[in-house]
């Protein structure tokens, strides 16, 4: 089937960055969007950007113009630029893609394991 692997968290100061990167592998026929949602502490799980397989992007209104989505297609590999982090973006960070696996005709919705990122001075 497909495999989504994050990689990129960790602990930054205020005011940083960091990048998160999810690369899908795996016996894949087609992907569709892919994207980036988060889960803080006692918090429901939140989108906070996706792109299309064309490249539109989508993201939540508290990121706008701090993070940035994007993907590679020739690599199965989608992207996360978070600028200006503050306190309020720690959580676990999920990959998402919505993929069809090769031998099927069927539309899946595929996550990763989550990767922590904290935002702390």
């Amino acid at each position: 089937q497909v495999q989504l692997v994050e990689s990129g968290g960790g602990l930054v100061q205020p005011g940083g960055s960091l990048r998160l990167s999810c690369a899908a592998s795996g016996s894949i026929y087609y992907i569709d969007a892919m994207g980036w949602y988060r889960q803080a502490p006692g918090k429901e799980r939140e989108l906070v950007a996706s792109i299309s397989s064309g490249g539109r992007t989508n993201y939540a209104n508290s990121v706008k113009g701090r993070f940035t989505v994007s993907r590679d297609n020739a690599k199965n590999t989608v992207y996360l630029q978070m600028n200006s982090l503050n306190p309020e973006d720690t959580a676990v960070y999920y990959c998402n893609a919505a993929a069809i696996p090769a031998g099927t005709l069927r539309l899946n919705e595929y996550w990763g394991q989550g990767t922590q990122v904290t935002v702390s001075s």
